[in-house]
């Protein structure tokens, strides 16, 4: 594919990815000044974390009745539906805040109810991009995706910051509306998604019946459903480390400094930001499952090990950065591998399976971070004793450095499972629907 071809067959997808990543941006400022306000409130691990269960759970829940549902109904209608519920959620915490009424456990409610419009919205939104994108461009968009995620990361902490510094908490639930008005009404104006025709065996097939239809595919696919299971176990310890515990261990290191958390998050976004440009520009891979495992287990150990290691802002920028580049080109490929192996027809029910078991041990991870965090390791870390002292030397001491024990053992874990699948003939055939 020449460059004059580089984007040939994307103008609705450009379109309705770049409004996306509008409204993206705004809620993730409003994601991360919750965050800042959350821990400014209580002051541990465990009450972020949970903020974060809650975001997550229904959408895993009730990912299987989603899937059929996306499969059946109409993509665009059911977009437009889950987001407009989504702003409600935002209206509700803004009302709560401008009456001084918002409480923490407003907010936990609230993440409820948005994760479970999510988990309508998302296999609608995968399925749709897959009508919109011929099969040959499945890898630049993905590329595309973390293009827009990454500079949503870089922008949205230090956006978030700003406008929480000057505006309040106010101003960024105003502009979280505004960007979700804008991609709002491009979808409902611009986009045009093409419908699936369902085969008569299909239509007939019961709405039970159809919900187990994505883990029978897996089922029958081995080589599909244990990489799924694979990242499953990768999300379960990723999340007691540097993609759960992340804002914890930097907050707790420098005194609740939202400037410093900002600033590693930042470099969270322009590592992936380089990751994706490459992807994008790159002549789609094709080894992509030997790229997945090891992309995965160098960014555990140059992040989660390196964070460990470090005690200083700059060091962790540096690990930040470089641990998320190889994350590029592993959500690239996987996200590719998934499209080409799996029907179109079959997609929303089918990616809602992969989502409720990749993503079910996310909510555990989190759990067990906080955990394991304010009541195992830091208390550990804070009380003499030979293992105290050894482990003292290497990942320092003081608030934090339990949380910085928990990393390193995350970063070992993570880099060896992912070099020896890296070495599994099993995956192959992966590679094979190009």
């Amino acid at each position: 594919m020449n460059k004059n071809n580089l984007f040939s067959g994307l103008r609705d997808f450009l379109v309705l990815w770049g409004s996306q990543f509008v409204s993206a941006l705004g809620t993730a400022m409003t994601g991360f000044a919750l965050i800042v306000w959350v821990y400014g409130q209580k002051g541990t691990a465990s009450s972020i974390t949970l903020l974060s269960v809650c975001s997550l759970l229904p959408s895993i829940l009730f990912s299987f009745v989603a899937g059929t549902i996306a499969d059946r109904w109409d993509k665009k209608s059911t977009m437009l539906v889950t987001d407009a519920f989504a702003a409600l959620g935002t209206i509700t915490a803004l009302v709560l805040h401008l009456t001084s009424a918002l409480k923490i456990w407003h907010l936990y409610i609230i993440n409820l109810l948005l994760s479970f419009m999510n988990a309508f919205q998302s296999p609608a939104s995968y399925v749709a991009t897959s009508l919109l994108v011929p099969k040959e461009q499945y890898v630049r968009v993905s590329g595309l995706k973390a293009f827009s995620g990454s500079v949503v990361t870089i922008l949205a902490p230090a956006l978030g910051s700003m406008v929480l510094a000057f505006g309040g908490l106010k101003i960024v639930l105003i502009i979280d509306l505004i960007t979700f008005s804008i991609a709002f009404f491009i979808l409902l104006l611009f986009i045009k998604i093409p419908s699936i025709k369902r085969s008569a065996e299909e239509a007939k097939e019961s709405f039970l019946k159809s919900c187990a239809a994505g883990i029978r595919f897996l089922k029958g696919h081995a080589a599909l459903l244990r990489i799924i299971l694979f990242f499953a176990f990768i999300n379960l310890i990723a999340k007691m480390g540097g993609y759960g515990m992340m804002p914890a261990l930097i907050l707790s290191r420098t005194g609740n400094n939202q400037t410093a958390l900002g600033m590693v998050e930042a470099a969270v976004g322009i590592g992936t930001l380089i990751g994706s440009i490459l992807v994008t520009l790159m002549k789609p891979a094709k080894n992509r499952v030997g790229i997945i495992f090891f992309a995965c287990g160098i960014s555990f150990l140059l992040g989660d090990v390196g964070q460990s290691l470090t005690h200083t802002l700059p060091l962790w920028i540096v690990a930040a950065f470089a641990s998320n580049v190889p994350m590029a080109f592993l959500n690239a490929n996987l996200t590719a591998v998934m499209r080409t192996n799996v029907p179109i027809e079959m997609q929303g029910r089918v990616f809602s399976a992969r989502d409720t078991i990749q993503y079910s041990t996310i909510p555990v991870g989190l759990f067990l971070g906080g955990v394991l965090a304010d009541h195992v390791f830091e208390p550990f870390m804070a009380v003499a004793s030979p293992i105290q002292q050894a482990l003292s030397f290497v990942f320092g001491s003081g608030k934090g450095s339990g949380i910085a024990v928990m990393f390193f053992i995350v970063g070992i874990v993570g880099c060896i499972s992912s070099f020896v699948c890296l070495k599994n003939p099993t995956y192959k055939i992966l590679d094979e629907n190009q």
